[in-house]
């Protein structure tokens, strides 16, 4: 496989993850970002714990979706993060989530 055939299939790996998600986000009610991956979700709890002089963030969610174009199975039910670093939490409103027919 050639660099140009890797490039071209990774290419089509994230039109089709955009069209999915395209297709997905309509029933979730919160989008989730963290520094390894971005959620769309129904639930979401976002804890700051303390270990060791260290703050970490525990985030559960629940009915979960994953932005990861390598994941045979991006729909989850119930997902668990650990991070360290930072945690950015939206509602998503009915008017945020109009995404272009195509």
């Amino acid at each position: 496989m050639s660099a140009e055939d890797l490039e071209k299939y990774e290419t089509e790996m994230e039109l089709n993850l955009y069209r999915e998600y395209r297709d997905v986000v309509a029933i979730f009610k919160y989008v989730v970002e963290t520094d390894r991956r971005f959620y769309l979700c129904n639930q979401v709890d976002v804890k700051a714990r303390t270990e060791g002089g260290d703050v970490f963030f525990e985030v559960s969610m629940t009915d979960a979706w994953v932005w990861d174009m390598y994941r045979p199975a991006r729909f989850a039910k119930n997902v668990k993060v650990l991070t360290f670093k930072d945690v950015n939490v939206e509602e998503l409103a009915a008017a945020d989530i109009d995404l272009p027919k195509s």
